[in-house]
């Protein structure tokens, strides 16, 4: 209960500053996108292992476990997010993600990620990195699934270079039988999303552990052979995982 008072409040922070200094740029979105994020894992008692430099600009393409993924790389570093266009209509989060600065994509609509392209290109002249999720869905980290190219493709035609990173989630036996990464700190499937919300906020000794790659993915394709460059960016995704 203490940690959702909190979490609370901090949104209510969050949402005032947004309101009376509304940040006109997208670095002043993302700076405050950062330093939300960072209180918030602060809050929450959630420790951060980096492995490597998150890149200072370019696009970073990551496995999905949870929405946590998001508050977990916008804490390290300031950043802009590629998301689909339904979280634009939710309460709150959604008006908090556009005014960050997201890049909606409507997945499934034909030339939506051509649409995203331009949103990506300004935050990559603007110095940012911009990450998304090419699985396009979180799951239990099980296994990654396939890379959709859509996204990937346009970035890569944009001539930005394309980082690969891993996240990864434990937490101490603190927590007692019946608790798993899988099912409490991932969120997948249909589950409601307020239960697990919850639920997580009562784990105990939550660590996130997030690599980066040493270098740029070097692609053997350009961006019109989108779909083997999917295979190559998900295969320099698992060799994160160790």
């Amino acid at each position: 209960m203490g940690r959702g008072v909190r979490l609370v409040g901090m949104f209510v922070v969050a949402g005032t500053e947004l309101v009376v200094k509304r940040p006109a740029t997208r670095e002043q979105r993302a700076d405050w996108l950062h330093r939300f994020c960072a209180r918030a894992i602060a809050g929450m008692g959630i420790e951060i292992d980096v492995v490597g430099s998150f890149p200072e600009r370019g696009a970073v393409i990551s496995n999905h476990l949870s929405y946590l993924d998001i508050v977990v790389f916008a804490a390290l570093h300031p950043c802009v997010f590629v998301s689909k266009v339904e979280i634009q209509s939710w309460p709150v989060v959604g008006w908090m993600t556009t005014m960050s600065g997201t890049v909606y994509v409507a997945r499934g609509h034909g030339g939506s990620a051509m649409r995203a392209r331009q949103g990506m290109q300004e935050v990559v002249d603007a110095g940012l990195p911009v990450v998304f999720f090419p699985e396009g869905t979180t799951s239990n980290g099980s296994r990654l699934l396939k890379f959709h190219s859509g996204l990937l493709g346009q970035v890569m035609e944009g001539g930005a270079p394309v980082t690969a990173a891993y996240v990864r989630y434990s937490f101490g036996v603190e927590n007692g039988p019946g608790v798993s990464v899988a099912n409490d700190v991932c969120y997948w499937g249909d589950r409601d999303m307020l239960q697990h919300v919850f639920k997580f906020l009562g784990l105990r000794g939550v660590r996130a552990e997030v690599r980066f790659a040493e270098r740029p993915i070097a692609f053997t394709s350009d961006g019109l052979h989108r779909k083997h460059a999917a295979v190559e960016a998900q295969a320099a995704v698992a060799g994160l995982k160790g």
